[in-house]
């Protein structure tokens, strides 16, 4: 007996099943990228947002010529350290970029500026915490160094501005200290910078936020997840436009074949 010939309904029942079949391997495989989506933001998240940044290119070097100007007017060595402990992240001074006061020969007397910076992680209970000191020479007296560390506060550089840029907070500080150290009668009032009309130096930026810090690996994630659910409903809106084309013409064979058996019949 010959095998029985799949009928016209027959043929879009297996089409049907061979593109649902399809639409679930990329709807698994989409899931997947999904997941792993998510995963890098997370973890780009948490362990990017526990790294210390340094001091701009553009902080530094706009900070070491008001340094050395200041230097040479009071005979005080000026300088910057950002830590994240044990690790040195930055350190500058009048002497240049990575050059620190206390450990050069050429700074017989010196006054720097020190922040440790900590930062945790979200899932953790601490808060992320600054400690922020003002070191110097052994010919610079305690008190002295205690008032100048006092004085860092009048200017917005509190803990909570080096937890929020701490590459910005101590080279801002660091520019401070020549100031401070006239008002505690440690030097003498630095003379005037001289600023070229046409060549006058840049500000340094304002104190930003650690918002961006906290959560671009989640923004990230997001705009990604925003992109999948697009190409979610663009591939709906073709896989349902060839099913219905799939469909009509297959009808019509259908129902070409049921008459033409009847006619046999």
């Amino acid at each position: 007996m010959a095998a029985a010939r799949p009928t016209g309904h027959d043929i879009p029942n297996a089409r049907g099943r061979s593109k649902a079949w399809k639409q679930a391997a990329l709807w698994i495989g989409i899931t997947a990228v999904v997941v792993a989506f998510c995963a890098v933001g997370a973890f780009t998240n948490d362990s990017d947002s526990l790294t210390v940044p340094a001091p701009a290119a553009d902080e530094r070097t706009d900070t070491v010529p008001l340094l050395q100007e200041a230097a040479a007017s009071q005979g005080i060595c000026y300088g910057w350290r950002l830590t994240d402990y044990p690790t040195v992240t930055s350190v500058g001074s009048n002497l240049g970029d990575g050059i620190a006061v206390g450990e050069d020969p050429r700074c017989l007397r010196w006054i720097e500026v020190e922040a440790d910076v900590n930062y945790t992680s979200e899932s953790s209970e601490a808060s992320d915490s600054a400690s922020v000191r003002v070191n110097g020479s052994d010919d610079v007296d305690a008190a002295d160094l205690s008032s100048i560390q006092r004085g860092l506060e009048r200017f917005g550089l509190d803990d909570d501005a080096f937890v929020d840029d701490p590459g910005w907070a101590v080279t801002r500080a660091a520019t401070t200290l020549p100031l401070l150290a006239a008002e505690a009668g440690v030097a003498q009032p630095a003379a005037p910078p001289s600023v070229e009309p046409a060549a006058a130096a840049s500000p340094l930026p304002a104190a930003g936020s650690d918002f961006w810090r906290d959560r671009w690996g989640w923004l990230i994630a997001v705009t990604g997840l925003l992109l999948l659910a697009a190409l979610f409903v663009t591939v709906g809106v073709v896989q349902r436009r060839r099913q219905l084309r799939g469909v009509v013409p297959a009808q019509r064979a259908g129902a070409e074949a049921a008459g033409r058996t009847r006619e046999t019949a």
